[in-house]
């Protein structure tokens, strides 16, 4: 396997995570991939040496455990982290049952909870690492209607990850969080993207939102997966890698736009802001 780093990653079997493996085995690194069934990604990537498929359930600690155990046994180490693993929930906010909010905060961050829960003590005793968590420009600017769940989830995803790459920088794992804009990928289709169970008819901006990304957006993403894998792979051969990374050019300009926007509230109310103090 000569020095090539080994890679965990999640949500394998389609969109940017499967772009990434086939990216990875083209360039001989080691890969471990994990989905909700092992068939997808055998058929996906068929039978390689340095490839291990993993029927990983990540809203169940145990599953993740073992498939993070199978990889150091299999591969000797874990070098990088993927959390790729999500869907998106349509709906607003007032609409979505209690139900359906948990579930996509069960994948999008709990799972990642549990990978970087059970994969830190290994990367923490060699004193090296990379986790690179994947949010959404979703998760730095939710002014989506429509989308508020969503993009609450991959907000939790950016904030955890500031967090652990303050506590993990002592042991010398770096930490990455990915804000992706929208890329052509099977993202918007039926099996990765939810749609309320009880709409109100009332929140005609939701609406609009669904139906611009199901029916105009989906097939004509600028975004293409096979850069992003790229990208992915670049940063983690960097010396400082970076701790937020926006990919696309529509990600790009909308965090602009949201800078801009904080830069000007802070600005107008520098006063207010600065008279709370003893």
């Amino acid at each position: 396997m000569d020095n090539k780093k080994v890679w965990f990653i999640t949500g394998a079997s389609k969109g940017i995570g499967l772009s990434l493996v086939k990216a990875l085995l083209a360039q001989n690194y080691a890969v471990a991939a994990t989905s909700r069934t092992i068939q997808s990604l055998k058929e996906q990537v068929g039978e390689k040496a340095n490839f291990l498929p993993l029927e990983v359930n990540l809203v169940d600690e145990t599953s993740v455990k073992d498939a993070i155990n199978k990889t150091i046994d299999h591969f000797g180490r874990i070098d990088v982290v993927v959390n790729n693993a999500g869907y998106g929930q349509l709906g607003t906010i007032e609409e979505l049952t209690d139900e359906e909010t948990r579930k996509n905060f069960d994948i999008n961050v709990f799972g990642s909870l549990n990978v970087i829960r059970h994969v830190m003590p290994f990367m923490r005793m060699k004193k090296s690492g990379h986790i690179i968590n994947i949010s959404s420009i979703g998760g730095f600017t939710g002014a989506y209607a429509g989308v508020g769940i969503y993009c609450a989830t991959k907000f939790a995803v950016a904030g955890l990850t500031e967090a652990l790459s303050a506590e993990a920088k002592e042991f010398g794992i770096s930490v990455t969080v990915v804000y992706p804009g929208v890329f052509r990928t099977n993202f918007l289709e039926q099996d990765s993207i939810s749609l309320p169970k009880k709409s109100i008819v009332e929140y005609t901006e939701g609406r609009k939102v669904e139906s611009f990304h199901i029916n105009e957006l989906n097939g004509n993403q600028q975004g293409n997966p096979e850069k992003a894998a790229v990208a992915f792979i670049k940063i983690t051969e960097t010396a400082n890698p970076p701790l937020h990374l926006f990919l696309g050019s529509d990600a790009f300009k909308q965090a602009q736009g949201k800078i801009e926007v904080v830069e000007k509230a802070l600005n107008d109310n520098e006063t207010l802001s600065r008279s709370t103090d003893f």
